[in-house]
């Protein structure tokens, strides 16, 4: 047998061993630019504070809460089973593993939609699946489930029962008391029907 054939056959096969011990890399087939585009403007890619308030009370398993505020603000006040990635941090190879889960919903929160908005971008670029934002961010969840203001008598039949699943979602995660004259009123937390797509805040 020839030597330079018995030396590249050793190469060949200590370069294969090495590929063995390399760490493992994610080859990303990213999102065509104009695809992304068309997706940014779809209002299919965010989901209410009332759908997250409603997956978090249903223990949804497909649910995956991503904050993405610096580590101090999580630290100081999150979404019950959220995870935080910092924005800065999302091309982390560390951190992406909570991305492509399969069968997950990824739901990214702010204080507001903007960061969110840029984690999506981001991540629908790399090519991940089932990403949404939380509308309005904290603000919003602040706003309309922690402290959901009464509408007034002239509102919808819809605006009243957006309150009182407010006022039942504003006991279960803060742990409040009902505030009534009525000792024997209470508030249950009702099923809303899914809607499509979110037309806005509360």
């Amino acid at each position: 047998m020839n030597k330079k054939y018995l030396f590249l056959a050793l190469l060949m096969l200590l370069l294969a061993t090495g590929l063995l011990i390399l760490p493992e890399r994610h080859n990303f087939q990213q999102m065509k630019a104009e695809n992304l585009m068309w997706e940014v403007v779809q209002p299919t890619r965010y989901v209410t504070v009332d759908q997250v308030a409603m997956m978090i009370i249903d223990g949804d398993p497909t649910l995956e809460l991503v904050d993405v505020r610096p580590i101090n603000d999580f630290a100081t006040f999150s979404l019950k089973n959220a995870i935080n990635i910092p924005f800065d941090s999302l091309l982390n190879p560390n951190y992406q593993g909570y991305l492509g889960i399969e069968d997950m919903n990824v739901v990214f929160y702010s204080n507001d939609d903007i960061r969110a908005d840029q984690s999506w971008v981001i991540a629908r670029r790399m090519g991940y699946h089932n990403l949404y934002v939380m509308k309005g961010g904290l603000n919003s969840w602040i706003e309309c489930i922690i402290k959901p203001l009464k509408p007034d008598e002239t509102a919808s039949l819809n605006e009243f029962e957006d309150y009182e699943f407010r006022k039942g979602a504003s006991i279960y995660f803060t742990g409040a008391k009902l505030e009534s004259s009525d000792k024997k009123s209470s508030v249950n937390v009702v099923r809303r029907k899914k809607g499509s797509a979110v037309a806005g805040g509360c």
